[in-house]
């Protein structure tokens, strides 16, 4: 369909003629390429109102004054790369293009870039945001860790091509040297915060004995800048990041006048990356004077100490009596007991020599100790008279008892047996006592009284012999009886 000319629609129309018509989609296309046409690019300040981020990843906000609110849109891969995101009472600069939206006939501004609307305005989004992040109690002081002494590895978070980290490093040096890990960073512009918080987060994430070493410390470092540069260390992300650090974090953003919000989550926050240098490790020097110090300090206290012990000892000596005079009188009693003590066995040995003469001189005679002999032989010769028919009496019981169980056992031996005439046949398995076991042998063994015999099992039966060899006697053959076998 052909456009028309706005003129078209606003003229009055002349009597006698139609005014032309238009379709509702057709007015709002018309007034839609105008609005875009007039407004293409346009710069707006205003006061953020209403903000709505829905999953769709767009951004709406209201932008007002205060006699008029213009309805926004900041489509989502813009809103992404945003610098500032756009908060409820924040003072920005929008630049972007007017359009409408048909569908509810109004207009709106889309939005290309927002940015506040000089350093008031963002100072106070910072100082909202800062409320809002403590009302959290991110920067409590029971939330802050203490700093290691001496950490074995330090992990530091900065540009890796600015002078930063040559100062963090020299100044180490300095100091004590450590291992450093350097997690590279934009330090400014869009991409600084969330590469910041994912180094932060990355450190924390690695394992103890791992192929890296796990840092012990961490330094969040960058120069001074504007506001503006420093605005990275300002995002939610990168406080929330420093605040749940396992790890010790120090905070060295900007030069000592400037101040962040990574300052109050960290557990230390250093004027410079120089001082947060300083903070992370002590002056090696300064610890080996120290360590002298002290062992100057044990050498005094222990040479103190001997001197003081030496000196009360020497104090409680003097209340001591003196070894002589304790063993003194011992001495000269065991003087007096050694003088006497031949005398006195002279004298003990005179005496007993005079009780034994008493006492037994007359019965020590030779001829007492005969008679006292023989009467002692007598004792032993009658006792041994009563002595041996005991022991003979003794003896004659369990003889007896032996003989008896020998006869029993003479009578029930099968030798005995035998000689009553009985065999025994024996074969390879053992004993035979049947006529089938013996004739499943070929070969059998006889025992008989004197001896053992080998016979065959398959013969002429010995009833057959018997009778053979009665029947030749009576005809006067041979009388001699022959074998049974």
């Amino acid at each position: 369909m052909q456009a028309r000319k706005m003129s078209d629609l606003i003229d009055e129309p002349k009597e006698g003629r139609n005014a032309p018509e238009f379709s509702v989609s057709e007015i709002s296309g018309v007034v839609k390429r105008m609005i875009e046409g007039e407004f293409s690019h346009v710069r707006i300040r205003g006061e953020v109102g209403r903000v709505s981020r829905p999953k769709s990843g767009h951004l709406y906000l209201d932008l007002k004054d205060d006699r008029a609110v213009l309805a926004s849109v900041i489509w989502k891969g813009i809103a992404g790369r945003l610098r500032v995101q756009p908060e409820e009472g924040m003072e920005v600069v929008a630049t972007g293009r007017l359009t409408t939206f048909p569908g509810q006939s109004r207009y709106q501004m889309v939005i290309d870039d927002i940015a506040p609307a000089g350093v008031g305005a963002l100072m106070a989004m910072l100082e909202k945001r800062k409320m809002a992040l403590a009302a959290e109690g991110l920067f409590a002081a029971e939330r802050k860790q203490a700093l290691p002494y001496l950490p074995e590895v330090i992990g530091v978070i900065t540009s890796p091509s600015g002078a930063v980290i040559n100062d963090i490093l020299h100044r180490l040096r300095d100091r004590f040297p450590r291992k450093v890990l350097l997690w590279p960073v934009v330090v400014q512009g869009d991409k600084c915060a969330p590469e910041v918080a994912a180094a932060i987060k990355g450190f924390n994430a690695m394992t103890p004995g791992g192929a890296l070493p796990r840092p012990d410390v961490i330094i969040v470092a960058r120069g001074g800048g504007s506001i503006e540069d420093l605005w990275g260390f300002n995002e939610e992300i990168v406080v929330r990041a420093a605040a749940d650090s396992a790890i010790p974090l120090i905070s060295a953003v900007g030069h000592e006048t400037d101040t962040t919000l990574i300052d109050y989550a960290s557990d230390k926050r250093a004027p410079t990356p120089s001082a947060a240098a300083e903070m992370a490790v002590p002056v090696r020097a300064d610890l080996s004077a120290f360590v002298a110090g002290l062992e100057e300090r044990r050498r005094r206290a222990l040479a103190r100490g001997l001197e003081q012990r030496r000196q009360r000892l020497r104090d409680v000596s003097r209340a001591l009596p003196r070894g002589e005079t304790l063993f003194a009188e011992r001495v000269q009693r065991l003087d007096g007991l050694e003088m006497r003590l031949p005398l006195g066995l002279s004298s003990l040995t005179h005496r007993k020599r005079v009780q034994l003469a008493a006492s037994g001189g007359g019965r020590l005679h030779p001829a007492a100790l005969r008679t006292d002999i023989q009467r002692k032989v007598r004792d032993v010769g009658a006792w041994s008279g009563r002595l041996k028919p005991a022991l003979e009496r003794r003896v004659a019981d369990p003889k007896r008892q032996l003989t008896a169980i020998a006869r029993t056992l003479e009578t029930l031996s099968y030798r005995n047996t035998l000689a009553r005439g009985y065999a025994v046949v024996h074969s390879a398995d053992g004993l035979v006592t049947t006529k089938k076991a013996a004739g499943e042998h070929s070969a059998l063994e006889v025992e008989f009284n004197d001896g053992k015999l080998a016979v065959s099992a398959g013969g002429t039966p010995v009833t057959k012999r018997v009778a053979v060899a009665k029947k030749k006697k009576a005809k006067g053959g041979d009388d001699s009886q022959g074998s049974l076998f």
